[in-house]
């Protein structure tokens, strides 16, 4: 494996001796391995004297070793290897030189090279390492001579080390952007490169999240404490007030920023440091190729979905082919009853189940198709009582108190059946929650009123609220958690209608759900 590694090293020294020196210190001028295996053989066959240098520790890589006089040649060097598709792993870099300087060398290697580990090793310290670190990188080492050859190879060693694992960690978050992954394998994968990330940024702290174009936050997964330690609604403020431009990465004191389309990224470092060029390229890096694998994932469950749904449409179809003959009839024996003068309100109510159970037919189909819908004027407070008072054959309703706060007046274009049976949907889900855990005091409060040309119909329940681990996926299909019956489309569907109608629905967790209805007037 650590054959397959880049081991290339680049000496940079004026001093032929120097440079000799350390070419001589990692690729040593010896014999071959298969030739000191012959020799060892013929030691114990012939029980001559054993050698009396130690062979080398195989754990050490096999250095490839080039070298230049000064800081022009060094460059031309770097430049042709990134050409040959070759890049050194490793610069080993004198800091008094005639011509450029180390450090000059250094900023002038950096404009073609931001990834190999640079070390310094000279006789002088007149810099300090956080100027070098200031105008070089921060993936730089700083050794003063004299060296023993011991230090020379631990520091090749581990610079190689550290540039092949960013290596590895860069081509793996290149691979996530274009490999097929569920949300859930996805965030696994994300997870453990960001561990990585914030291991490379020296800190313990990172999140990833996901902001929409009104700045409504979504977290995606997150390392450590940071949302202990920073207000991430004072942070989408900031955000908000800033002009960041796409693939942008930018730092901010201690909080380190990246955004891709509605992709974020938040890396909180130890000290407010600058991050230099490999870093923040590593951020950008990982930022870019994350979003782009979750709107990958997001697609494919979406076709997923897609098929499902197509799937599910068909049998609807021809159910309700089957089914729309005795519901016709239905009404038709409601109507012959009030011509024989039976009609009651229990005739009334049979021929209302009776054509409402056609509209949900209807409405399902509407929801599958993508058909628009047909706005006239609509009594909110009518259509939530008749929601109220389907719901009261669920089982549990008998103790569970429903308040409602709508104008008798409050009419707002829409479908009727379909705002119907949205509100009919959350008020069964609402009463399902509360039956099923048990909730003392059981409340349901049903509330509108009108704000800036909108209708706001909110519906809240005291029961335990939507669990966290959906509650951002809450109106995609088929999602659903510990409810027995249902088919995890009543709040796709409710959404749909709600959209169609250009409004908006949301839900939060307030000493209970609460789902939020914004319709335009």
């Amino acid at each position: 494996m650590m054959n397959e590694a880049n081991t290339a090293v680049l000496v940079i020294d004026d001093e032929e001796m120097v440079r000799d020196n350390i070419e001589d210190i990692l690729v040593p001028r010896g014999q071959t391995e298969e030739q000191d295996n012959i020799s060892n053989a013929a030691n114990i066959l012939f029980d001559g004297p054993k050698p009396l240098l130690a062979p080398r520790a195989r754990n050490i890589p096999v250095f490839t070793v080039h070298k230049a006089a000064n800081g022009m040649e060094g460059l031309k060097r770097v430049r042709e290897a990134l050409e040959k598709g070759q890049p050194y792993a490793v610069i080993f870099l004198d800091m008094r030189m005639p011509g450029w300087s180390g450090l000059e060398t250094a900023i002038e290697i950096r404009k073609y090279d931001i990834k190999a580990e640079i070390i310094f090793i000279t006789a002088y310290s007149d810099r300090s390492i956080d100027e070098i670190v200031e105008q070089a990188g921060q993936n730089v080492g700083y050794h003063c001579k004299p060296y023993a050859p011991e230090e020379v190879i631990q520091l090749a060693t581990k610079a190689v080390t550290d540039y092949n694992k960013l290596r590895n960690l860069e081509k793996l978050m290149e691979s996530i952007s274009s490999i097929g992954l569920s949300k859930n394998q996805l965030k696994s994968l994300l997870q453990n490169i960001l561990e990585q990330l914030a291991n490379s940024l020296e800190t313990d702290m990172a999140l990833i999240g996901k902001l929409d174009n009104e700045f409504a936050y979504e977290k995606i997964l997150s390392i450590g404490a940071l949302e202990e330690k920073i207000n991430l609604d004072e942070l989408v403020l900031r955000v908000k007030d800033i002009k960041l431009e796409k693939d942008e990465v930018i730092q901010i004191d201690e909080l380190v920023m990246a955004r891709m389309d509605d992709y974020s990224v938040f890396a909180v470092l130890k000290k407010q440091e600058k991050l230099k060029t490999e870093k923040m390229y590593l951020l950008k890096l990982f930022v870019q190729n994350a979003a782009q694998a979750i709107r990958n994932a997001e697609l494919n469950e979406k076709l997923i979905q897609n098929e499902k749904l197509s799937a599910v449409g068909q049998v609807i179809g021809m159910v309700m082919h089957d089914l729309r003959s005795p519901i016709k009839n239905i009404q038709l024996i409601t109507t012959l009853m009030r011509e024989e003068g039976n009609g009651s309100n229990l005739v009334d109510l049979i021929d209302q189940s009776a054509e409402q159970a056609s509209e949900i037919f209807d409405d399902f189909l509407d929801f599958i198709n993508h058909t628009p819908v047909s706005k006239l004027p609509v009594n909110l407070n009518k259509i939530a009582d008749e929601a109220i008072t389907q719901a009261e054959g669920s089982e549990g309703r008998a103790a569970i108190n429903i308040i409602k706060n709508i104008s008798e007046n409050l009419v707002v274009p829409g479908d009727e059946s379909k705002l119907r049976r949205t509100i009919v949907n959350l008020v069964n889900n609402a009463v399902e929650a509360l039956r099923d855990n048990h909730v003392p005091n059981a409340t349901i409060n049903i509330s509108a009123a009108i704000s800036e040309h909108q209708v706001i119909l909110t519906i809240a329940d005291n029961g335990p609220g939507i669990a966290p681990e959906i509650i951002t996926t809450l109106f995609e299909p088929f999602v659903t958690k510990n409810k027995t019956k249902g088919t995890g489309l009543g709040l796709a569907i409710a959404k749909q209608y709600i959209v169609a109608h250009g409004g908006k629905i949301t839900v939060t967790n307030n000493n209970g759900a609460v789902f939020t209805v914004t319709l335009p007037l």
